[in-house]
């Protein structure tokens, strides 16, 4: 076992406490206009933005510091077009009665249904895989732990990175969504989590307005 090594903390820097709590009230009213989007304008996104972002998911916290994440950025139309297929595919069955009554219950206020063209025409999608091992290089082949934590904090990040550079996102789950391997040549053993859509929306784009519903601050926390 290598010996535990320390450094000192950098980069750390204390605000005034009302500062802390402009900064925080700030981010957190810039998150809540963030909208899950399904409208995109196919305008092109500055890679420089995309990979920034990536970057931002990279830093999250993750079991044992092992990172275990990768992040296939899908440009090629062919595999756009494929990816879309093989969604949709998955999305029929799903609600042609595969997700049960009271899924799909759950889902009727938002409007969604089995066809997904974002998959194809948004400029941004960002197909992301969780590694069952791995290591804090690319060379090791480890244990990897908490992972679904891990790249769900990673996903977050990516998300929150996407608003702040002004974009809009969508995360899309088929069910089940081996087919990403393919599609994305990655190994076997990794296991397609998400597909994250970013980009311009629309100038008609539109929200369900079940979506603008939030739970209230004491509905969601508790002082104990």
């Amino acid at each position: 076992m290598a010996a535990e090594k320390r450094v000192p903390l950098e980069n750390y820097v204390e605000y005034p406490a009302e500062e802390m709590l402009s900064r925080v009230t700030t981010f957190t009213e810039d998150l809540k206009r963030r909208r899950t989007v399904r409208d995109f304008d196919d305008r092109p996104v500055d890679r420089r933005i995309v990979e920034e972002a990536i970057k931002a998911a990279g830093s999250a916290p993750s079991g044992a510091n092992h990172q275990p994440w990768h992040f296939s950025v899908i440009e090629d139309p062919a595999k756009r077009k494929a990816l879309r297929e093989a969604a949709e595919e998955e999305e029929r069955a799903f609600y042609a009665g595969k997700a049960g009554g009271e899924w799909l219950d759950a889902l009727a206020p938002l409007g969604t249904d089995a066809d997904k063209p974002f998959l194809e025409h948004a400029p941004v999608i960002i197909a992301v895989f969780a590694q069952k091992r791995g290591g804090v290089t690319v060379e090791e082949s480890r244990k990897n732990y908490y992972i679904n934590e891990s790249v769900g904090i990673a996903c977050g990040f990516m998300l929150a990175a996407l608003h702040q550079a002004g974009l809009v996102t969508l995360t899309h789950t088929p069910n089940p969504m081996r087919f990403l391997n393919e599609v994305c040549d990655r190994p076997g053993d990794e296991k397609a989590y998400m597909l994250i859509v970013a980009g311009y929306p629309t100038a008609d784009a539109t929200v369900p307005e079940h979506a603008l519903i939030k739970k209230s601050l004491d509905d969601i926390s508790s002082w104990i």
